[in-house]
């Protein structure tokens, strides 16, 4: 079955001039790979992984050309130009990517960069773009567990803090004051499922809570001091972004993890920064 938006693995059932024909199956038929796509060496009945999208004229094609996004993601595009029905964004292929008025949250501006949601709509069967996210997400019970690793991408910035989409199905939340290093719209990363409220909104941490977070750093300090001859020049004094730039995590947990370091002997806090007991 051809999953048109996505990647598919087709045999190739003839050869032209202009490039190889692809078998399409019974829905399709043959799906042209134009010749700027075809692999160097391409003979009958090789199978290629190509991605299937509708050409500048609502035609079932083919490209080795990998793009920005597929159908059911959400990703930062940006805005090319605009039209009587709506705006072009740029997803990495020849034919720049519509999204409709009626799919607009604002109305959109060329230069802009925007998070889209890519979908096929039901009624065209074409690939648009929708900057309407909410009837996209929560549509099932979210089935995650608290302290659960999960990959978000964050989607907007509010007075509470960032927006992210987890798992490309659902809304969760992660607090200004709980967020540390470069976040930023159309960034992904992955979280932790800090807690699901009664009401089914969902809120993250970059890190892991309580001693498993603890436990986790404590063990990457010790494995990156050994690496470092027993050195790394950060302490409780350090910056935040220069503790986040080697550890990835917040001063906060950082300055714990070392305190507990301290107390069992496995480490001297210096002025300059921490080192190992063993390698005075």
């Amino acid at each position: 079955m051809i999953r048109i938006g996505q990647y598919n693995t087709l045999e190739v059932v003839k050869l032209v001039d202009f490039g190889v024909f692809l078998d399409g199956g019974d829905d399709f038929g043959n799906i042209l790979l134009p010749k700027s796509s075809v692999p160097e060496g391409t003979q009958l009945g090789d199978k290629l992984e190509v991605f299937i999208y509708f050409d500048s004229n609502d035609e079932i094609i083919a490209t080795t050309t990998q793009p920005k996004a597929k159908v059911g993601d959400f990703a930062l595009l940006r805005v090319v130009g605009t039209c009587e029905i709506g705006a072009f964004v740029d997803w990495g292929l020849m034919k720049d990517l519509l999204v409709p008025f009626s799919e607009q949250r604002r109305r959109l501006e060329v230069g802009q960069d925007v998070m889209i949601r890519i979908y096929t709509d039901k009624a065209s069967g074409r690939i648009v773009g929708s900057t309407k996210f909410n009837r996209f997400l929560d549509k099932s019970p979210a089935n995650y567990q608290v302290g659960q690793e999960v990959r978000v991408t964050i989607a907007e910035v509010t007075d509470l803090g960032f927006k992210a989409v987890i798992e490309g199905e659902h809304w969760g939340l992660l607090f200004k004051t709980e967020a540390f290093g470069k976040l930023f719209i159309g960034k992904s990363l992955k979280v932790y499922i800090k807690e699901i409220r009664e009401d089914g909104k969902i809120n993250l941490s970059l890190q892991k809570a309580g001693k498993a977070g603890v436990d986790d750093l404590a063990d990457k300090v010790i494995a990156t001091l050994g690496k470092k001859d027993g050195f790394i020049p950060l302490s409780d004094k350090s910056s935040p972004d220069e503790i986040f730039k080697e550890f990835r995590t917040s001063k906060a947990l950082f300055k714990k993890t070392i305190g507990g370091l301290y107390k069992k002997g496995l480490i001297v806090i210096e002025r300059e920064g921490i080192r190992l007991t063993n390698n005075d």
